[in-house]
């Protein structure tokens, strides 16, 4: 995908950078190998290529967690990141776990199954992780954390974070320098909660858009009239900015009670 100027980044330098992170957090965690849920998206899969890169295919297990929702190229795209990458995989449907946790819920509206989706899956993954002495690897990027765009204790609860330094065109503009499949990087980004769904669909704007708002206010400190000159709308800005003040508990520590 062709990114917008201002986000082009030099992959070999960001590559040589995050290499460097998840080989030092990786050694600091003493650690065995690195888990990675393989969702069949860009994200997943630009995180699983780092790994092998930095520890060896031999140290890194791809998850991958379907529910009955799933989509099914979901699960043959992240079939095919195990086959391409030679990584050892489990696959395991979570289907039962899910259906039995709503099943106590109230009358859950998709946002909420989405968010049990998401939270079960990550029971999951720490529970591979235990048996493999794994350190689970999320794979969210800038875009997602400053949208509050993951679920809390979901996706959100990870041991490190390697693309948290990226917006989404950016990890876009890596999977290709790393070779990542074309139908991965061309398809519509989606957490794959409910049939349907697209993560652009459901925040109302797209990445190539909010990157760029997103770079000119934290990049090139622009604002008010800076913005609009560039051809932001103000309606636009706006929607963003609550999106980021709402979500920011999601990127800090729980507040504690000072005694």
């Amino acid at each position: 995908m062709n990114a917008e100027p201002i986000l082009i980044i030099d992959c070999d330098s960001v590559l040589e950078k995050i290499e460097g992170f998840i080989r030092d957090r990786v050694a600091l965690s003493g650690r065995s190998c690195a888990v990675v849920g393989l969702s069949g998206g860009v994200d997943s899969t630009v995180t699983a290529y780092l790994c092998c890169r930095v520890l060896g295919r031999e140290k890194v297990r791809g998850i991958i967690l379907p529910y009955k929702g799933s989509h099914p190229y979901s699960i043959a795209h992240a079939e095919g990141v195990v086959e391409e990458l030679g990584i050892q995989s489990s696959t395991i449907d979570i289907t039962g776990a899910v259906d039995t946790c709503a099943g106590h819920c109230t009358d859950p509206d998709r946002v909420r199954k989405g968010n049990i989706i998401a939270r079960v899956r990550m029971i999951f993954l720490y529970d591979q992780a235990h048996l493999h002495d794994g350190l689970v690897v999320g794979t969210t990027n800038k875009t997602e954390l400053l949208l509050g765009y993951l679920t809390k204790y979901g996706d959100g609860g990870v041991d490190i974070e390697p693309l948290a330094g990226l917006y989404k065109t950016q990890v876009w503009q890596l999977a290709g320098h790393l070779g990542v499949s074309k139908d991965i990087i061309g398809k519509p980004p989606t957490a794959d909660l409910w049939e349907g769904q697209t993560d652009e669909g459901e925040l109302g704007f797209t990445y190539r858009d909010v990157d760029r708002l997103f770079h000119a206010l934290y990049e090139e400190g622009l604002r008010g009239e800076g913005l609009r000159a560039r051809g932001f709308r103000s309606d636009f800005i706006e929607a963003v900015r609550a999106k980021v003040s709402a979500s920011s508990h999601k990127r800090n520590a729980p507040p504690a009670a000072d005694l």
